[in-house]
């Protein structure tokens, strides 16, 4: 099952493989398509394995808000804090009354 991404939109990703008990994290403005990115043939952190998928996106209405964030959350380089990130989070969807523009969506489905 594919998911909607709306057009404009910046997202941060979170991807997960079990293969590697691994999690990548990213922006893209669509994650679907980056997603079928990592899973192709390329160079990279993500050539690794082939059964990444999407644990976790947040939506920003600017690009510099996303990077923000990505860069934040990379930041944390610790496998337990990003899973409690994932579990809070997890088939919620809500306004961040923190920020203008940000919401929270969790998913874990792979694209094909």
């Amino acid at each position: 099952m594919a998911f909607l991404f709306p057009a404009m939109a910046f997202y941060v990703y979170i991807l997960y493989a079990a293969s590697l008990d691994s999690y990548y994290i990213g922006s893209s403005q669509n994650p679907e398509e980056r997603l079928r990115k990592h899973l192709s043939n390329h160079n990279g952190y993500t050539a690794k394995a082939k059964d990444w998928i999407i644990v976790y996106t947040e939506l920003f209405d600017l690009k510099s808000l996303a990077l923000i964030r990505e860069k934040q959350l990379k930041g944390w380089k610790n496998k337990n804090r990003i899973r409690e990130l994932i579990v809070a989070a997890r088939w919620i969807e809500h306004p961040d009354p923190g920020r203008e523009g940000r919401r929270i969506v969790s998913a874990g489905r792979r694209i094909h």
